[in-house]
């Protein structure tokens, strides 16, 4: 390639790195803390009650929080903070010697509401708001501020207010292990290892509990790359502890719960819990997979301008929830908590999943917004992950990939292979990930496995998305070249993407024209962050496009068919489906 086609190419990777999709703005980043001051008015005032959270074990409780000001403005808001101390004292460089001060506040609260969503305000410079928290380890407190989020002004702090245990081992997330009679459980607390052991206590009903103990990870601002997340959005990720379940009889329901063990023999429990042990290889057996991209987190109490940055989250996590009962695994294929270097929104988003993430496993797949940065080792040089450059993702939940860095691995389940690749890092021929795409596709038992599954973020197939238009490849620049060959040699099925945020289906496809034993494209990257535009006109190869929330779910019962399902979030009904056929001399 020469001259104008290396100024093109250098251009697609450009705007694929700025996030051509639309991701939005995050609500949090609007918020100005370098600029803040503090200007405490003895007139104004705020007040939270009650005071104890969670004082029959719950991990979320609602807060009432009464405010008043001499002057009211409809810019005025109520920031909520954790820790409550959030004043120049806490930050990283509060000792430091020499002239030039530092900021008055540093740190982004975890979420906030307009004061004039309290009917009257405006007029009587008195408002109640309604907040919900969650078990985020630390004490609360909240600001009044005025100067809008431009040159945020605080005038008054209320109250602390704290759970009754805020180190309490809460939001269970579990993933399928590195073989497929083994299931692992993650949680987040506040206990070190050296203050109580992290074990599971679990087993089959009618049989005695077994108890394992945990690992147990964190990371400090130091492995952070970049702002926000190493400056005003950092936030102590407390301790991440995960248990490995091994030897586990397929398809049978095992009961479980985490806890830590303090040094008094006493043993802080979480909510009992349960899931099902995954199928083995080539079991025929019912197994339902649900599958999205692009999910991100919604506030259930309207923080955070809710509808503004990913208006369908809540929609999709409630719409799986309330068929749970029909699914065995969820793969959340990149874009994860779109926290870009807000540290606190991955709790908030661990919490909002925990109903679906604490039954059967949730697998991820690393996107933009959890890795991009530049200089970071990333394929793109964009700043969506906000500074987080993966170190959140891959610690916060287990992925069972060889290198943790690396956030590509097999998933074995029943009649099911699983190709998770990373888009994030360099997947072309030659390259370590090239590899791993191959020996995966290569090595799996199709008379045991007959269902072969490619999974990415961005979308490496085919989108007929508006800005894959432009580079005239209809998916991520160069994506196909190295691995369109792959997936023909081995017979991929069926390949799903997130990233742009729409539902689209392909034929059965191999160099841009519908064959017989071609792979199925799917993006289903919309789950949550706002919509992403088509072009006006579909390419021959796209069979379905759809610009509304929802998400996909795999089913098979057999090695002869797989039915594929799109619903909406809305509703959770089907609005796309198809049927793989296959016959025993292809399988």
């Amino acid at each position: 390639m020469r001259g104008g086609g290396l100024l093109f190419l250098a251009l697609a990777l450009a705007l694929a790195a700025c996030g051509v999709a639309g991701h939005g703005v995050h609500p949090l980043s609007r918020i100005a803390v370098h600029r803040a001051r503090v200007a405490l008015d003895a007139s104004a005032a705020v007040r939270a009650s009650p005071k104890l959270l969670g004082s029959r074990g719950e991990d979320t409780h609602w807060v009432t929080v009464d405010f008043a000001v001499p002057h009211a403005s409809d810019d005025d808001w109520i920031g909520v903070f954790s820790p409550s101390e959030f004043n120049a004292s806490t930050c990283p460089d509060s000792k430091r010697s020499g002239q030039i001060p530092g900021p008055e506040i540093c740190s982004a609260p975890i979420k906030y509401q307009l004061a004039n969503y309290s009917s009257g305000y405006a007029q009587s410079g008195k408002g109640t708001l309604k907040f919900q928290l969650i078990n985020q380890r630390q004490d609360f407190s909240f600001g009044l501020f005025s100067g809008g989020f431009s040159n945020p002004t605080l005038v008054a702090v209320s109250n602390k207010i704290a759970f009754a245990n805020p180190k309490a081992p809460v939001y269970p997330r579990l993933a399928l292990g590195k073989t497929w009679n083994e299931m692992t459980v993650t949680w987040t607390s506040g206990y070190d290892s050296s203050e109580a052991s992290p074990i599971v206590e679990w087993g089959m009903e009618g049989s005695p509990p077994a108890r394992t103990t945990a690992d147990t990870a964190t990371f400090g601002r130091e492995r952070l790359c970049g702002e926000p997340a190493n400056t005003v959005g950092w936030r102590d990720p407390g301790f991440i502890h995960t248990a490995f379940l091994k030897n586990l009889r397929p398809d049978k329901a095992y009961h479980y719960k985490i806890g830590h063990t303090l040094h008094n023999g006493k043993v802080t429990w979480g909510k009992p819990k349960s899931f099902k042990a995954a199928p083995y290889p080539g079991q025929r057996s019912l197994q339902r997979v649900v599958i999205f991209g692009d999910l991100g987190k919604a506030e259930r109490d309207g923080s955070n301008e809710y509808q503004n940055f990913q208006p369908a989250s809540r929609n999709t996590t409630d719409a799986v929830i309330r068929d749970l009962d029909n699914t065995d695994v969820v793969f959340h294929i990149g874009d994860i908590s779109y926290a870009n270097g807000y540290l606190s929104q991955w709790d908030q988003f661990t919490q909002q999943v925990e109903p679906i993430t604490s039954r059967v496993p949730y697998m991820l797949a690393s996107g933009n917004h959890e890795r991009d940065f530049p200089n970071s080792g990333s394929f793109y040089n964009g700043t969506d992950s906000g500074g987080e450059c993966g170190v959140p993702a891959a610690t916060m939940y287990y992925v069972p990939t060889e290198n943790r860095a690396n956030y590509w691995y097999v998933a074995d389940y029943g009649m099911f292979r699983f190709c998770v690749a990373d888009s994030e890092h360099d997947w072309r021929e030659g390259t370590e990930q090239y590899s791993f795409i191959e020996h995966c596709l290569a090595t799996v038992d199709r008379a045991k496995q007959p269902w072969l599954i490619f999974t990415a973020h961005r979308v490496l197939g085919y989108s007929s998305g508006f800005y894959y238009s432009f580079n005239g490849a209809f998916g991520e620049p160069m994506g196909r070249q190295s691995l369109e060959p792959l997936w023909q040699r081995y017979q991929v099925d069926m390949a799903f993407y997130g990233h742009y945020h729409q539902y689209e289906r392909t034929c059965p496809v191999h160099q841009e024209k519908c064959v017989q034993e071609g792979t199925v494209h799917v993006v289903v990257g919309g789950a949550g962050a706002y919509m992403s535009n088509f072009t006006t006109v579909a390419p021959p190869w796209s069979m379905y496009r759809d610009m509304d929330y929802g998400f996909g779910k795999l089913t098979a019962s057999n090695e002869t068919t797989l039915q594929f399902e799109y619903r909406r979030s809305r509703d959770g009904q089907v609005y796309d489906s198809f049927t793989v056929h296959k016959d025993n001399q292809n399988v």
